[in-house]
């Protein structure tokens, strides 16, 4: 079988239609260039080159096999070229799951600023709880995850990317949905709430329990999506504490009060992934947004 130094060595030939200039172009000597085409016609099986002491012309094979070398050589270079970018993170797939929550600002930000510096690397997104992303991290299903904390911080790395407040969301006919005052969160207390399930959306229960004084809230229905909450709170249902990227939805017959008493930004969202992980591509985007986003974003 030849190699790809003779099918290049025959290209530039035939391009150039003299040994001299193309041993120039290829910085060799001719004697060894001319013994690559003599090699190269004997695996073909065909005279490639009519050559004489003043002129070398391409023969009907050799005008064939030109045009199926070039793209030879274009499939080989391009073929490099791929491997390289890969290896460089520059290009390939990630897998990145997120939470409803964080498609409400940080999510598209991560895709802007992805598409403009990673412009070879696809994003395959995947909406996922917290709960559930460390497992698929771990398993390889995903790349990289945004989520709520807690980690297992011996085999997943994280960093902060968002911190931002609680918001109390009234119904537009409650007696809070007018006045700008904020609501004391002592006055929750049994007051009729939209709480967070403890199962699957578990960050925000126990973020509540903890900041809500004894004996804590009067729960009439656990949901996991911040969606669900606030439409049952436009219908009536309830209050909810809710982060303030909830405000972006726009949801009518929602109104939103800030809260006396808690503790500044304290709802955390993470980027995570395995330290392990074997997608350059993958890395590349964890370098991206850490650098993008090197103390946290304080909303």
């Amino acid at each position: 079988m030849f190699t790809l130094d003779q099918v290049r060595g025959f290209v530039a030939v035939a391009e150039e239609l003299h040994f001299g200039r193309a041993a120039a172009r290829l910085q060799m000597t001719q004697p060894p260039l001319s013994r690559l085409i003599q090699k190269l016609e004997r695996i073909v099986g065909a005279r490639l080159l009519h050559r004489d002491q003043r002129s070398v012309t391409l023969t009907a094979a050799g005008e064939t096999f030109l045009a199926d070398a070039r793209r030879m050589l274009t499939t080989a270079d391009s073929a490099l070229q791929r491997a390289r970018l890969v290896e460089a993170g520059a290009s390939g797939t990630v897998r990145l799951a997120f939470t409803a929550g964080s498609a409400l600002g940080v999510l598209p930000a991560i895709l802007d600023v992805a598409s403009r510096s990673l412009p070879g690397v696809h994003l395959e997104l995947v909406e996922m709880v917290s709960t559930d992303q460390a497992a698929h991290l771990l398993e390889g299903s995903i790349d990289v995850g945004l989520a709520r904390p807690p980690f297992d911080e011996a085999t997943l790395r994280s960093h902060p990317i968002q911190h931002e407040d609680l918001l109390l969301a009234v119904p537009a006919t409650h007696r809070w949905a007018t006045g700008r005052a904020p609501a004391a969160l002592a006055e929750l207390v049994g007051e009729p709430m939209i709480v967070y399930s403890p199962a699957d959306a578990r960050y925000f229960h126990d973020l509540v329990v903890r900041l809500l004084p004894p004996p804590g809230a009067t729960a009439v229905h656990e949901v996991t999506q911040v969606l669900t909450m606030l439409s049952l709170v436009a219908a009536g249902r309830g209050v909810a504490m809710v982060p303030r990227s909830s405000q972006r939805l726009h949801l009518e017959g929602v109104v939103y009060r800030e809260i006396s008493g808690l503790p500044a930004a304290p709802v955390e969202l993470h980027l995570l992934w395995a330290a392990d992980s074997p997608n350059p591509a993958a890395h590349a985007l964890v370098d991206l947004v850490r650098a993008e986003h090197r103390d946290g974003v304080v909303d």
